[in-house]
């Protein structure tokens, strides 16, 4: 018997994981978020942007007030955040606020991430409060479904696009294929 052998990282980047497939499954952006303190996982979420209409939405973001309910504290201070995608300058911003110890992400993201790849808000030192940042821990995998997910979006658009132009083809010629 093969036995995989897993970083404590990987695996509670798996657990992000999970979280971003319940996204997936709502028909929103994969991306799911974990917080751990002192070894227990006490806030989970996913992003809800689309299914909710709200920018705010995204799984960081809630995780991090579900985080903050359960403790009755805003200060996360010896707390570690998982999350599937670098995160952007909004998230960024609580994480810095809620004082999060560690951020460990998998996927770097090239249009938004503010974890390393287009500044690095998490470690500016003009701000009062700095992360430790661990990127692309399962970053492959993270990336890959992420990937996935637009690629079917694109696809899906495409053939409702046709869809829609055969439907107007129809009723401007008066053919009924159905």
């Amino acid at each position: 018997m093969i036995q995989e052998s897993f970083t404590e990282d990987e695996l509670y980047m798996r657990e992000a994981i999970k979280e971003a497939k319940l996204a997936e499954d709502l028909e929103d952006v994969p991306i799911g978020a974990v917080i751990v303190l002192d070894g227990e996982i006490i806030a989970r979420a996913h992003n809800l942007r689309e299914v909710n209409q709200t920018a705010i939405a995204h799984a960081e973001l809630l995780a991090i007030d579900q985080a903050c309910k359960k403790l009755g504290t805003w200060r996360l201070e010896n707390a570690v955040l998982y999350v599937t995608l670098e995160p952007c300058p909004m998230c960024s911003g609580s994480i810095i606020l809620s004082r999060i110890q560690k951020v460990v992400y998998g996927a770097r993201d090239p249009k938004g991430g503010c974890a390393g790849t287009l500044m690095n808000l998490l470690q500016d030192e003009r701000f009062n409060h700095q992360s430790e940042v661990v990127p692309g821990v399962l970053e492959e995998e993270c990336g890959e479904m992420l990937s996935s997910f637009f690629r079917n979006l694109r696809k899906r658009k495409k053939e409702e696009k046709k869809r829609r132009q055969l439907l107007q083809m129809e009723h401007d010629t008066g053919i009924d294929n159905g």
